[in-house]
C-alpha cells in the first residue's frame, strides 16, 4: 500500500515537473508547523553563535602562560604587580587568579575560600544554555513529526473524496506526502544540528572547567608556598 502511494506521489511530481511540490508551495499551503520549527531553528542558531563567541572570547587566555608570568612576579614578591596584571582584561581566568592573589596574605583557608567562591561563580556561566540544545532538539523533532502526522491525516481525508478525479487525487497525494516529508526533514535537521552543537560546546565547556580547576590548584599551591615566612 505504502509503495503504491509513493509511486503515485512520484508520478504526480514527475507529471508536474517537480515544481508544484516544492518547499515554498508546502510552506504557503500549510506553514504552521514549518513556521514553528523555523522559529526554533532561529533560536538554535542564535544560541550556538552566542555560546561559541562567549567561549572563544572569554577564554582566549592561555592559562599556563599567564600562570608562568604570575609565578615569576609572586616568586619575586611583586604580588601587587601580579594583581595589576590580572586587571589587564575581563577574562574569567584572570578573575580567578586575582581572587587568590588579593587574599595571599590571609592564610591558606582564606585563599581557598576566595578562589572556591569565585570559581563557583564562573563555572555556571560556562555551561549556561548549552543543556537547552537537547530540549530544542526534542521539540523540533516532535513538531516535525506532528506536522507530518496531521499532514498525512489531512491528505488521506482529501483523497478519500469520491468526487475527485484520479489526476486530482494524485496531485493532492503528492502534495500531502511532500508536506509530510518536509516537516519531518526540517525537524530532524534542526535536531541533528542541536546534537552536534551540544557535543562540541559541552566538550569545550568541560575543558574550560578543567582548566579553571587546574588554575585554581596551581595558584593555591603557589601562594601557600611562596607566602610562607622565609620564602622570599
Amino acid at each position: 500500500m505504502l509503495a503504491a502511494l509513493l509511486d503515485g506521489a512520484q508520478a504526480a511530481a514527475a507529471a508536474t515537473g517537480g515544481n508544484e511540490n516544492g518547499l515554498m508551495k508546502v510552506f504557503h499551503d500549510n506553514p504552521y508547523f514549518l513556521s514553528i520549527n523555523l522559529i526554533v531553528s532561529a533560536v538554535v542558531v542564535a544560541m550556538i553563535v552566542e555560546r561559541t563567541q562567549f567561549q572563544l572570547r572569554k577564554y582566549q587566555v592561555n592559562s599556563k602562560e599567564f600562570f608562568a608570568q604570575i609565578k615569576k612576579l609572586v616568586t619575586a614578591g611583586n604580588i601587587d604587580r601580579a594583581i595589576k596584571l590580572c586587571d589587564a582584561g575581563d577574562f574569567p581566568t584572570l578573575q580567578l587568579v586575582k581572587a587568590g592573589l588579593t587574599h595571599a596574605n590571609k592564610g591558606p583557608d582564606e585563599i581557598d575560600a576566595a578562589m572556591s567562591e569565585k570559581i563557583g561563580e564562573l563555572k555556571p556561566a560556562v555551561e549556561k544554555r548549552i543543556g537547552s540544545l537537547w530540549s530544542l532538539a526534542n521539540i523540533a523533532t516532535l513538531v516535525g513529526l506532528l506536522g507530518t502526522v496531521l499532514g498525512l491525516i489531512h491528505t488521506f481525508a482529501a483523497v478519500s473524496d469520491q468526487a475527485l478525479s484520479a489526476a486530482d487525487r494524485q496531485r493532492i497525494l503528492a502534495s500531502g506526502i511532500a508536506e509530510a516529508m518536509y516537516n519531518t526533514a526540517f525537524g530532524l535537521g534542526i535536531a541533528v544540528t542541536c546534537m552536534i552543537a551540544h557535543l562540541i560546546l559541552h566538550q569545550r565547556s568541560k575543558n574550560i572547567q578543567h582548566d579553571l580547576d587546574a588554575t585554581q590548584e596551581r595558584v593555591f599551591n603557589l601562594l601557600t608556598i611562596q607566602t610562607r615566612p622565609g620564602n622570599y
